[in-house]
């Protein structure tokens, strides 16, 4: 027999805790090899963690709602095979005990040192019993020199300490490393926005947010307050790719047995203008710039709750349109049957989001950080527009949309964020209507 220890594995570079949203199996029930085990919940994703051993899952760390860290370990399968991918804790515990106290035994250590031993001072003289009160309880020199004693001449005795000692948190300054932890800590809290009472009438229904939601607001406003948004904005005539779409549709649907949107023409477009700027396809870490090698295009899409979910097309720059197809396809199915994998939510490089499928124009949306651009699409309208010829201009009806680009004006300046998004225009008007599909 054997123990293999389930840790929660990594779910994305900006991913480093999970909430445990169900146990899927009890303790003693048996686990087929990569069978769903627990439930798990990010602010990006809900997925659930597979085994990778089969065996009899003997004891779980966490309970429900609990928040584990990636990379923790959060149940013990026993196996019956010697040869399974394991880690095997009997072998290893009691390095792991010496390896812990070695560790608290230099916790004590630093402790002792930071604490200045206490000695008489002056007239004043402390016994051997209060010294060492004194140092068990890491009282400093001045501390104990401004106790008032009740002794003879004025010395601190064992009562005067102890009554010291017992009111001494709420009226003195940390001086333990376990005190001024606790200090920090209710710093930390106190420091923190008082929430407001709700104010309501009696006819108002009050709605508590979504785990999902409260997360993905908290997102929201760290990205605001990490990235310095600015926006560039154009109008791009899609006449072209209007009609050639409306030719080869029907063709493409019989032939893969797939819808062909506009989705993977607009990503096809995106990542060939990330090409030609690629310091748009980056993420700040810090006072440095992370330029990426692949262009791993993150997809904003809507949920079934009205929420928003960013799958990612990887290496979108390689594939040919009816591979960037069959990945939009495939990406959105999963997401609207809450089947994504942490895989398919982690890597983005840029984002884009699709405010015209709700009818808007434009939109100014909010950095996918760690990314630095999103550029939104607007709805295509049919509007009445000059056209130049060379037998002169006249008025006619075209397809055209709004691109609203977001971008990180800490590292993005106004004019590369306008000519990345002028680059995505000239593609979609440059669109070939003889092109093969």
């Amino acid at each position: 027999m054997a123990k293999f220890e389930l840790k929660l594995p990594k779910m994305g570079e900006s991913v480093a805790e999970a909430t445990i949203t169900s146990w899927l199996k009890e303790v003693g029930e048996t686990i087929e090899m990569d069978e769903p085990v627990v439930e798990i919940a990010t602010d990006k994703v809900d997925s659930e963690v597979p085994s990778e051993v089969e065996g009899v899952l003997v004891e779980r760390f966490f309970d429900v709602d609990d928040v584990v860290q990636v990379g923790q370990v959060i149940a013990i399968i026993e196996t019956e095979r010697d040869d399974e991918p394991k880690t095997n804790i009997e072998s290893n515990q009691a390095e792991v005990e010496e390896s812990v106290v070695e560790q608290i035994e230099e916790a004590i250590t630093i402790a002792k040192e930071s604490v200045a031993p206490v000695v008489s001072s002056g007239n004043r003289f402390y016994s051997p019993l209060v010294k060492n009160i004194a140092k068990q309880e890491g009282i400093l020199q001045e501390e104990l020199d401004a106790i008032s004693g009740t002794g003879k001449d004025g010395r601190v005795t064992k009562n005067d300490i102890l009554s010291y000692v017992e009111n001494r948190g709420s009226n003195s300054e940390p001086h333990t490393e376990k005190e001024v932890a606790a200090s920090v800590q209710n710093k930390i809290k106190a420091s923190k926005v008082v929430s407001q009472p709700i104010i309501s009438t009696g006819d108002d229904e009050i709605i508590e947010m979504t785990r999902m939601g409260k997360l993905i607001a908290h997102h929201m406003i760290e990205s605001l307050q990490t990235s310095a948004h600015v926006q560039s904005f154009i109008e791009a005539d899609v006449t072209r790719i209007w009609n050639w779409r409306n030719k080869v549709k029907d063709n493409f649907e019989k032939r893969e047995g797939e819808k062909l949107t506009f989705t993977p023409i607009f990503m096809e477009v995106v990542a060939k203008a990330l090409r030609d700027y690629p310091m748009l396809n980056i993420s700040v870490q810090g006072d440095s710039i992370i330029k990426k090698k692949n262009i791993n295009l993150g997809m904003a899409t809507a949920l079934a709750d009205g929420n928003l979910i960013v799958p990612v097309i990887k290496n979108a720059d390689q594939l040919n349109l009816v591979g960037i197809a069959k990945q939009v396809n495939s990406l959105a199915i999963k997401a609207r049957n809450n089947q994504l994998s942490p895989d398919d939510i982690q890597g983005g490089t840029y984002t884009v989001t699709n405010v015209g499928s709700f009818g808007s124009i434009m939109g100014t949306p909010i950095i996918n950080q760690p990314q630095v651009g999103i550029l939104a699409l607007g709805a295509i309208r049919k509007v009445p527009a000059v056209i130049e010829t060379s037998e002169g201009d006249f008025i006619g009806i075209r397809y055209k949309m709004f691109l609203s680009h977001s971008y990180d004006h800490r590292v993005v300046n106004g004019a590369m964020g306008g000519m990345f998004v002028k680059a995505v225009k000239d593609y979609l008007e440059a669109w070939d209507v003889n092109r093969e599909i």
